[in-house]
């Protein structure tokens, strides 16, 4: 399986494996890696990039860059300005100067945590935390994190220069029971995915009493929110 790039030039690059992540749908996925760090995803890789030769050497690695392709989102002209989240929504910036996933070609970045390697059917899976991705996701590549290069003191973050605020979350009684099934480290990523506030980014300065729902760890999980506060009110099994 591949994926046309640039159909004028003729590119295409293979999608050499997917994501099996705990977000059923792009609402709610952290609009940035890492920032749920107790949220595991599994990458699959299809034959015969999954041979285990090819990842000798990659358990010294703690981190890694994984680039996937944003397959969800729509294909149409090119914009060149974005409404990026962190800013509310309502500011526009160059899309170069964002990560959003309206980019020419649709590709993403991240940085995940590598927490294991094993093999199914002889072909590598590895198991990581902190992905960003929407279950399902078409990989194009991985690439080891490396500190030295990649970590730079002294870089400026731009409009992002601190990571957003956080929500409290509480949970109803109905809804706790509803997830008892979850591990304790599930229940830990479900809450620090509410805590990033999943809403469209200009909710969060306005009066808001809708109820919202996001497919997140095979449920179908109902919030709202109010003064600073995510209220779970109820998962349904999906």
């Amino acid at each position: 399986m591949s994926l046309s790039v640039s159909e004028d030039m003729g590119v295409s690059l293979p999608v050499i494996g997917r994501v099996h992540s705990p977000y059923g749908q792009k609402f709610a996925v952290p609009r940035q890696s890492s920032l749920v760090s107790d949220a595991v995803s599994e990458l699959e890789f299809f034959a015969p990039y999954g041979d285990p030769q090819a990842f000798v050497g990659i358990e010294g690695f703690s981190h890694l860059h994984l680039i996937f392709y944003f397959h969800q989102v729509p294909t149409a002209a090119f914009r060149p300005m974005v409404r990026p989240p962190r800013l509310g929504g309502n500011q526009h910036m160059g899309v170069f100067a964002t990560r959003s996933p309206f980019r020419p070609a649709r590709m993403g970045l991240s940085i995940v945590k590598l927490e294991r390697l094993h093999q199914v059917r002889g072909l590598v899976r590895l198991t990581v935390s902190g992905a960003d991705v929407v279950d399902g996701t078409p990989i194009l590549d991985i690439k080891p994190y490396i500190p030295f290069v990649d970590a730079l003191p002294e870089a400026v973050g731009g409009f992002a220069a601190v990571p957003p605020p956080l929500k409290q979350v509480v949970f109803s009684t109905e809804a706790t029971a509803q997830l008892q099934a979850l591990t304790e480290r599930q229940m830990r990523a479900l809450r620090q995915i509410l805590a990033q506030d999943p809403r469209p980014a200009y909710k969060a300065q306005i009066a808001d009493s809708k109820i919202y729902y996001a497919e997140l760890f095979g449920y179908n999980v109902g919030f709202s929110v109010d003064d600073g506060t995510v209220h779970v009110l109820e998962a349904v099994k999906l």
